[in-house]
């Protein structure tokens, strides 16, 4: 067993293979580059080789483009003669499509596995990210939380934080002397 993934091919013609030894890859990676660089087609590479390793492999993939690693290739792909010209090239001769395990997370349980997490975990700034919401809207949330963190109250999903900012508006008053303006509009906007 090789202590290496392969990484790519290298050298004048590209046909050296390059291989990443284990011992030294990271926890963490990131890819970056501009469009068509080839960024995609490195992490399926990288994801590949330390799924045949044995490595745990976590990625973030917003549009699906990395979802084809849950199938195997086909020798009726469009591209499969000069894909396996190039494996050739770089010395993979005996190379075989093969799928990779997969699990698709998804926030909203909707077409994935769903994530588990909490609003307090979210935090507001990414909740109101997800929301859209306008900076005072965000600035009512923010007190929310904060709020419910100082008073113990948890927050673990929407209805909490429903019932947080219905408890909100009823003691904006006494709160807003601490705390800032709470706009009863802002509360509105963030039920909605």
């Amino acid at each position: 067993m090789s202590d290496t993934i392969f990484m790519g091919g290298g050298g004048e013609d590209y046909a050296a293979h390059q291989g990443l030894l284990l011992k030294y890859a990271n926890r963490h990676g990131l890819v970056a580059g501009a469009t068509g660089t080839g960024k995609t087609v490195t992490l399926q590479i990288m994801a590949e080789g330390f799924a045949a390793k044995g490595v745990p492999v976590f990625l973030s993939d917003v549009k699906g483009d990395l979802s084809g690693l849950a199938r195997a290739g086909s020798s009726d792909f469009k591209l499969h003669d000069a894909f396996n010209k190039r494996a050739g090239t770089i010395g993979f001769d005996d190379y075989t499509y093969e799928a990779f395990p997969v699990t698709f997370w998804d926030l909203f349980g909707q077409q994935g596995h769903p994530i588990r997490t909490t609003v307090s975990e979210m935090g507001p700034l990414l909740l109101s990210r997800l929301l859209e919401l306008t900076d005072a809207q965000e600035g009512v949330l923010n007190i929310a939380v904060r709020v419910a963190d100082e008073e113990g109250m948890p927050l673990l999903d929407l209805k909490d934080l429903q019932a947080m900012l219905v408890w909100l508006g009823e003691n904006r008053g006494e709160l807003s002397l601490r705390y800032g303006n709470i706009s009863t509009a802002s509360i509105g906007a963030i039920q909605r």
